[in-house]
């Protein structure tokens, strides 16, 4: 035993390597689902490819809050779950959305395609490097999941009422190319980390909840996408009405 091994009799343990096992099964589920929306857009099977995308952020949902209520967050966890995000929300709905409605459109459509990818990647890194100092209230920009729940839920929608993505191909790229530049804007977006999962909450709150999987089961592409695209847009409302309300109170103050 050396005197770097002890100090005052007492030997010091070094810390075991390793990685937690629970939230990262989780994000290896996102990851999976996010390859298999690729696979799936590959082989022309759009509609799975698209709930394919949906079980992904399911799963991206559970992870983060598994980690911290088993208190087993870590660096690893973190950086793994940006890579899954990557993958899931960023590579998936863009190749998605390609083979569904933009192959036909040349430059135009591929490029598209890559500007939402590299939005998803600049919203990633933004996120990331602003975690410790943002608002835990709010997102600024579209979140990632969001953005790629509005592009899948749009092939959903249309692939299950029978529309060729051809037939629609300017509309896609327009909802498309707003989802990836909302993402790097810096219109805030309401991010539900104040709801307390492990409190008890009102009988009616769970009535709520139990009504709300009711009212997605009746039509889940329809439901899911009218959900989705009407918080794409409640960032612009959100950040609008904010600084109506500065200057109402500026205006106040000054006279």
């Amino acid at each position: 035993m050396n005197n770097s091994e002890a100090k005052n009799g007492v030997v010091k343990k070094k810390p075991r390597r390793g990685i937690y096992l629970l939230p990262n099964l989780f994000t290896t589920g996102c990851l999976f689902s996010g390859f298999y929306a690729i696979i799936s857009a590959n082989a022309g099977n759009f509609e799975n490819a698209a709930i394919a995308i949906f079980v992904a952020m399911v799963l991206d949902g559970l992870d983060g809050r598994v980690a911290r209520l088993t208190n087993t967050t870590s660096a690893f966890g973190v950086e793994y779950d940006s890579l899954a995000d990557m993958v899931s929300f960023g590579l998936a709905p863009s190749l998605v959305i390609y083979q569904w409605a933009f192959a036909d459109m040349g430059k135009l459509g591929w490029l598209v395609a890559f500007i939402y990818t590299a939005a998803t990647a600049l919203r990633l890194a933004r996120f990331n490097t602003q975690v410790e100092v943002a608002d835990k209230r709010f997102f600024q920009g579209l979140p990632s999941p969001a953005a790629a729940a509005v592009v899948a839920g749009l092939v959903w929608l249309l692939v299950d009422y029978g529309v060729e993505g051809k037939d629609v191909a300017i509309i896609s790229l327009i909802i498309t190319l707003c989802a990836g530049l909302l993402m790097v804007s810096n219109f805030r977006y309401y991010s539900f980390k104040q709801i307390d999962f492990k409190g008890k909450v009102p009988f009616f709150t769970l009535l709520v909840v139990v009504l709300g999987l009711v009212f997605v089961s009746l039509d889940p592409p329809q439901v899911l996408f009218g959900l989705f695209f009407l918080y794409m847009l409640s960032g612009l409302i959100l950040t609008i009405w904010g600084i109506r309300q500065k200057r109402s109170s500026r205006q106040k103050d000054t006279g």
